[in-house]
């Protein structure tokens, strides 16, 4: 009588955390495999999909650890309407990395021989370069900073796609809130101190719009970080002069489950 040989056939079924050895000898116990490996499969599938669909609990937007990021912004003063304030944004090189930074003078001056009719001097800015497209916000409830900074309070604004002016308007729905800087040490700011994105207020031109409306987070198509010498929070240095920021990064975070 002839022995048949046993010639064991190795399946390895991998279901993340766990690995299942299986070693048949059948054609009839391969499919059988087969067949559980499938609802494995479809198992773990559902459980990774589900948790594809929950973003990370914090989110990147700028982070300035190189000359690149330079690229990404714009720098304005009102200097442009007939002011004497200036702003700079260099990227500095530190022991551990780099960091950005954000300088210049306030100055309540007006330029001799100004055609402008200014209300108001005393104020600088950067601008990010509009977003390719827009980013989504919607799953995340606050914009958080590591600054390290001079006292002062600082303005951050977030642009939004036009869903609140009228037709024909091809200005951004701008919605601000202040940034207090603690004067030296690296402090993680979260504008407007809890700030909700719901606690940016909407704004037209620097001016606070007395209205009900609600930010659509899913449509940001830029930010900035400005500075007025008269505009602050209270117990903030204000006034003109010099001021300086450090910046490390700007996130997006959900603080809440």
């Amino acid at each position: 009588m002839k022995v048949r040989e046993f010639k064991p056939r190795w399946r390895f079924v991998d279901i993340g955390l766990n690995m299942v050895i299986a070693a048949v000898a059948s054609d009839k116990d391969m499919v059988m495999l087969d067949s559980i490996y499938l609802e494995i499969l479809v198992v773990a599938s559902l459980k990774w999909n589900a948790e594809d669909l929950i973003p990370p609990s914090e989110k990147y937007i700028f982070s300035f650890n190189s000359k690149e990021e330079l690229k990404r912004w714009h720098l304005y003063s009102d200097s442009e309407y007939g002011g004497m304030s200036s702003a700079s944004l260099e990227i500095k090189d530190v022991e551990n990395g780099a960091r950005g930074v954000f300088y210049g003078n306030l100055s309540s001056d007006i330029a001799e021989g100004s055609n402008w009719k200014m209300n108001r001097s005393g104020f600088c800015g950067m601008r990010s370069k509009k977003f390719d497209g827009f980013i989504d916000l919607d799953a995340y409830d606050t914009i958080a900073f590591k600054l390290k900074g001079d006292g002062r309070c600082y303005i951050s604004t977030i642009y939004t796609e036009n869903w609140v002016n009228s037709p024909g308007q091809e200005e951004d729905n701008s919605w601000q809130a202040f940034v207090f800087v603690p004067k030296d040490n690296w402090f993680i700011a979260k504008a407007s101190s809890i700030i909700p994105l719901e606690r940016y207020l909407p704004t037209w031109r620097g001016n606070v719009i007395d209205v009900n409306l609600e930010m659509n987070p899913s449509r940001v198509v830029g930010m900035s970080l400005s500075i007025n010498a008269e505009i602050c929070a209270p117990g903030a240095k204000s006034g003109p002069g010099d001021f300086n920021v450090e910046i490390d990064w700007i996130k997006a975070l959900r603080t809440q489950q």
